[in-house]
């Protein structure tokens, strides 16, 4: 059995009942379940229908992302997040380089290793570089002044955690930021590479191991055995090449406002909704959202 979740923007819910009420008859699908009026809905199927992507191409000119996956087993014991255009919506090492006064530069390169056209960790030490002799306490400032929370994210670590579920971050970014981030949202535990200093200023340099698109799955295979949970009990969201390990290793990968390139290597894909759309997806009701 698989369920069909339609989803729109909660900022601006624009979710016809003529929609899934049309696409569940041609599907043969089952009843409507409202999972909040106007803005997320969902039915059972026997099968993936053969038409779902051209269907889904359809819809998401009209602001509504579809989503298609197998209904046993999809709320899941454990997040594994993304955290720069994932749970904040900035890039944090963009942010630095504005500081420095190299943000175009820097921002060129981050979109690219993000769209998987460069190697992350070269990307990563090339961009660090540019940051040599910033002063360090330019990071609280980035951190108070540039960094903002995407929607939903209060809701998804409150729900999931009173749910019983583990959350972790994990990303290709910054200690001093991740630290921040985990905690203003609740995350059980965070991690992501280090940014070296000297005397107060940034050395240019990042200690090594790297974490990147090879430790963000090691990471899910680590937390999830120490946990007692298989992979498939771990629902991942990211937007970058480097998170596309961990997204195909979850039992849920979720492409959130991902990179086309992204998007297209994965089957969850998010480009409307906000991060409450992972609830939506576990089959969580708007009246079942914790916190906000």
């Amino acid at each position: 059995m698989y369920v069909a979740t339609l989803l729109t923007n909660p900022a601006a819910p624009s979710l016809d009942s003529a929609v899934p009420e049309s696409l569940r008859n041609a599907w043969g699908g089952g009843d409507i379940l409202w999972l909040n009026p106007d803005e997320a809905a969902e039915f059972e199927l026997n099968a993936i229908p053969d038409n779902r992507w051209d269907v889904w191409a359809d819809l998401q000119g009209m602001g509504v992302d579809l989503i298609v996956q197998p209904a046993q087993g999809r709320r899941k014991q454990m997040l594994l997040a993304d955290m720069d255009s994932t749970m904040i919506q900035q890039e944090c090492i963009d942010e630095l380089a504005d500081e420095a006064g190299v943000g175009d530069r820097v921002k060129d390169i981050t979109a690219r290793a993000m769209n998987g056209e460069l190697d992350f960790e070269g990307a990563l030490i090339e961009r660090v570089g540019l940051l040599k002799n910033l002063d360090e306490r330019v990071i609280g400032k980035v951190l108070q002044e540039r960094i903002t929370l995407m929607p939903g994210g209060r809701e998804l670590l409150a729900t999931m955690r009173a749910n019983g579920a583990y959350t972790a971050l994990v990303s290709g970014g910054f200690t001093a930021f991740t630290a921040r981030v985990a905690e203003l949202l609740g995350f059980d535990e965070n991690r992501a590479n280090t940014l070296l200093a000297e005397d107060g200023k940034l050395t240019g340099d990042v200690a090594r191991p790297i974490l990147g698109r090879q430790a963000k799955v090691e990471a899910l295979a680590q937390i999830s055995t120490r946990r007692g949970l298989s992979e498939s009990d771990v629902i991942a969201v990211g937007d970058g090449a480097n998170d596309l390990g961990m997204l195909g290793r979850a039992g849920t990968g979720v492409a959130l406002h991902a990179k086309p390139s992204v998007a297209a290597q994965c089957d969850v894909r998010v480009n409307h909704g906000d991060l409450t759309a992972l609830l939506y997806l576990q089959g969580y009701c708007r009246a079942d959202f914790v916190g906000g």
